[in-house]
């Protein structure tokens, strides 16, 4: 009994090793890949000409989003979009729309990434004109209510006002924007008459006409002489001006 024991614990030492070696090769190893292709950025469907609103519990639409053309891809669960249109509600804050040439819906629809000619425009209310945002990317968080960029911006609000800048991050919710970098304002307050005198054509009085009155002096005539072979002779006449002091 002893001598078979003291073979297979050699043996067995030797299977444990080889188990453990296996073990430490598989994890080393890089992971295979997959050949059923959900690995790879294929789109699985295309919808055209699109509209999906998201509400709240009672019922009420908190945003829509709107494209000529969605894309899906499946490795990421993400959505491209052509020209999309981008609306967010609200019942005591002004209406946002937002376009642009490109699009990118992030999975769950939790962020939203607008390019190319990006254009949002919140709406007028009762205190202020419409404000309009023009810039190239701009990012929503729609549950937030938070739009960013760090790209140039410019905002227009009616009906004078300019701001250009390098980077914004606007709050809905708060009712802010933050202009990070580079910020210029061209501001004129409204309904406000400037102080400065307005410029007026210089009056040139013209001299009062002089009361007494002023003979003309008589013609002078000047007889030319008569020369044969032609008419006689011309009479010309000078009518001096009479000169008023």
């Amino acid at each position: 009994m002893h001598g078979r024991s003291a073979i297979w614990f050699p043996l067995a030492l030797l299977a444990l090793l080889a188990a453990l070696t296996f073990w430490i090769d598989r994890t080393v190893q890089p992971p295979q890949p997959r050949r059923d292709g959900t690995l790879r950025h294929d789109p699985d469907y295309t919808v055209k000409n699109f509209v999906m609103t998201k509400s709240d519990q009672d019922g009420n639409p908190l945003h829509a989003l709107a494209a000529v053309s969605m894309v899906h891809f499946p490795d990421d669960d993400s959505t491209e979009l052509v020209r999309p249109r981008f609306t967010q509600f609200s019942e005591l804050k002004p209406t946002i729309q937002i376009q642009a040439q490109r699009g990118l819906v992030s999975s769950n629809g939790d962020n939203v990434y607008f390019m190319d000619n990006v254009k949002a425009v919140r709406a007028a209310t009762a205190n202020k004109g419409e404000l309009t945002i023009l810039t190239e990317y701009l990012h929503i968080i729609p549950d937030q209510e938070i739009a960013l960029t760090d790209r140039p911006v410019s905002i227009l609000q009616a009906p004078h006002t300019v701001v250009t800048a390098t980077g914004m991050v606007l709050n809905k919710k708060l009712r802010t924007v933050k202009l990070l970098q580079h910020v210029r304002v061209h501001y004129e307050r409204p309904g406000v008459v400037s102080d400065a005198p307005a410029t007026t054509a210089p009056v040139t009085k013209k001299p009062k006409a002089a009361t007494q009155k002023v003979s003309p002096r008589k013609p002078q005539t000047q007889t030319t002489k008569t020369v044969a072979g032609k008419s006689q002779g011309r009479i010309r006449r000078h009518y001096e001006t009479p000169t008023y002091h």
